[in-house]
């Protein structure tokens, strides 16, 4: 059961149930592949809504190296996911929510369906 305090997620990807997080090393990782100057940058990166392929592949490759797994970008990119396209937004986006949305926002998103059909809550 993911730690939802250390900002703990888990999510079905490439046939197994995996655990990610976002620490301090694996947020230093993103502010460097998106350029972004500091935390508030990087998160206000994240709440535009506007992800690429590549972005998601990036916080989830991070978010997986955060809890320890030994896993590059290009594997994670050849993972497959319940839900196709919809699915890595949605492991992406209750990551960046258990990150950076404080427990509440945490415990609302870890624990529905990772894969839901575009304009569901």
């Amino acid at each position: 059961m993911p730690n939802l305090h250390r900002g703990e997620i888990e999510a079905e990807l490439g046939g197994g149930r995996r655990r990610l997080v976002l620490t301090l090393g694996a947020l230093a990782e993103l502010e460097a592949a998106f350029g972004a100057d500091d935390l508030v940058a990087l998160a206000e990166r994240f709440s535009s809504g506007r992800l690429r392929a590549s972005d998601l592949t990036r916080i989830i490759a991070a978010g997986l190296r955060g809890a320890g797994a030994d896993v590059s970008d290009d594997e994670v990119s050849a993972m497959s996911v319940d839900g196709g396209a919809a699915g890595y937004v949605k492991i992406a986006a209750n990551l960046i929510a258990a990150t950076f949305g404080g427990d509440e926002t945490a415990a609302e998103t870890s624990p529905r369906p990772l894969a839901q059909a575009p304009g569901e809550v």
